[in-house]
């Protein structure tokens, strides 16, 4: 099936530039000049007695989660929103502050720069399961790519119910007590490289806006340099800064191991099903790199991650129920105003029935013109003798996973000026 199935309806909507709509998005309050400067995509944990170390959630009830976070563009105010579109309970946190990290490897924090943020005027929280909570904005000094640590003291019966499992980011969680406002690292002894609850950190930068990178471990960083900010998201946003484009933050909402057409308790709900929340509700979106399908094709091939048996029931699928899938979240960006780039399968050794899928895909995002724009990231990583295989200095050594010269490559192929991202100051 080709792209150009889509309903004239979808394709009317399409957007010459990133500029600002003049209708505000449902999520952007008190008005549209709110952008998410990072973001995370959850994923709930396995509920299981058996859990393999990797699964294991840190005890946090009173106690205190420090999270360090980049934020892609810059800021005078600062406003946060925590999840709970997981849980079983409620998340209860009783006290938040914002500060600067002293790095993005330490759990210590500038001295002086700490601030409690609110809700609706109260220190602490409490979010329903299902539900989302933004706090209130905060008089904060946000720079682009400069670490900030966000401390949540949690309620005293409080469980992880849900993470981004991958982070590439160490993160922390103290002994017990409130240690929001704690400049130095003694109290956090405790380690993990995940994310929790925070979704979005937002700043306000009119007429700054947001561009989402959604899909599966490549967009996630899967074997990266941790602590070092080398997924190629990040690569993407400091390429932005250094053409002297300011105003558009890159915010990943990748998830590794995720399908476009599958759910999964080990890797997340289908892409199908959360792209509008991960991707469409970020504040300030204007635009969505879409890099998905290679999970899909592949997964019978995946081994129980970590000694993890995850029951997933495989989804046979072909060019075409992909190809239907991408329709679907194209109609999707396009009602709200959004545009939508298509990034073509990048390469991942595979068996040859299953390469004749990818190829399929590939050839009808470049050729459907269904996407505002395609991103030929299968192009950029391949090697040109073995159009199947990753180039030996792109490969991070499992032949699917970029390196992290693999994810520059990445970010170079994006067409920035294509994409009507600006020009610069």
């Amino acid at each position: 099936m080709n792209l150009r199935a889509l309903s004239a309806v979808a394709a009317a909507t399409l957007f010459a530039s990133l500029l600002p709509s003049t209708r505000a998005l449902a999520d952007d309050a008190p008005a549209e000049h709110w952008v998410s400067a990072w973001g995370m995509a959850l994923q709930s944990i396995p509920q299981r007695a058996d859990l393999p170390a990797l699964y294991r959630a840190p005890e946090i009830g009173g106690r205190t989660v420090r999270q360090i976070v980049y934020p892609a563009i810059d800021g005078r105010h600062v406003r946060l929103r925590f999840s709970n579109v997981y849980g079983t309970a409620p998340l209860v946190i009783e006290d938040v502050q914002v500060a600067r990290s002293v790095s993005g490897g330490a759990a210590a924090i500038r001295a002086g720069t700490s601030r409690p943020v609110t809700f609706a005027g109260k220190a602490g929280v409490t979010i329903a399961p299902g539900g989302q909570m933004d706090s209130d904005p905060i008089a904060f000094d946000v720079a682009a790519h400069q670490p900030l640590a966000v401390s949540t003291y949690m309620g005293a019966d409080q469980k992880m119910a849900a993470w981004h499992r991958v982070a590439n980011q160490t993160n922390y969680v103290s002994t017990p007590g409130n240690h929001s406002s704690d400049t130095d690292a003694a109290a956090f002894r405790t380690r993990f490289t995940q994310f929790v609850w925070l979704t979005s950190v937002s700043v306000d930068a009119a007429p700054a806006r947001a561009l989402v990178a959604i899909g599966d471990s490549i967009t996630d960083g899967m074997r990266s340099t941790p602590n070092a900010n080398r997924r190629w998201p990040d690569a993407l946003a400091r390429r932005l800064t250094q053409k002297g484009i300011d105003g558009t933050a890159v915010v990943n909402a990748g998830i590794s191991g995720n399908r476009l057409l599958s759910a999964s308790p080990c890797y997340g709900d289908a892409l199908l099903n959360r792209f509008d929340r991960d991707a469409l509700r970020q504040p300030g979106v204007r635009a969505v790199i879409l890099l998905i399908g290679i999970n899909d094709i592949n997964f019978p091939a995946m081994p129980p991650h970590a000694g993890l048996d995850c029951d997933d029931p495989h989804t046979p699928v072909t060019a075409d129920s992909l190809l239907r899938g991408y329709q679907r979240l194209i109609a999707q960006a396009h009602q709200r105003g959004v545009r939508i780039y298509g990034a073509t399968l990048t390469p991942a050794s595979l068996p040859q029935e299953r390469e004749a899928i990818r190829t399929a895909v590939n050839n009808s995002i470049r050729s459907s013109h269904a996407f505002d724009g395609v991103i030929d990231f299968d192009l950029a990583l391949r090697d040109p003798a073995h159009p199947d295989r990753l180039q030996r200095r792109y490969d991070s050594g499992d032949h699917i996973h970029p390196s992290d010269a693999g994810y520059s490559a990445m970010s170079e192929a994006v067409p920035i000026d294509e994409m009507g991202l600006g020009k610069g100051r």
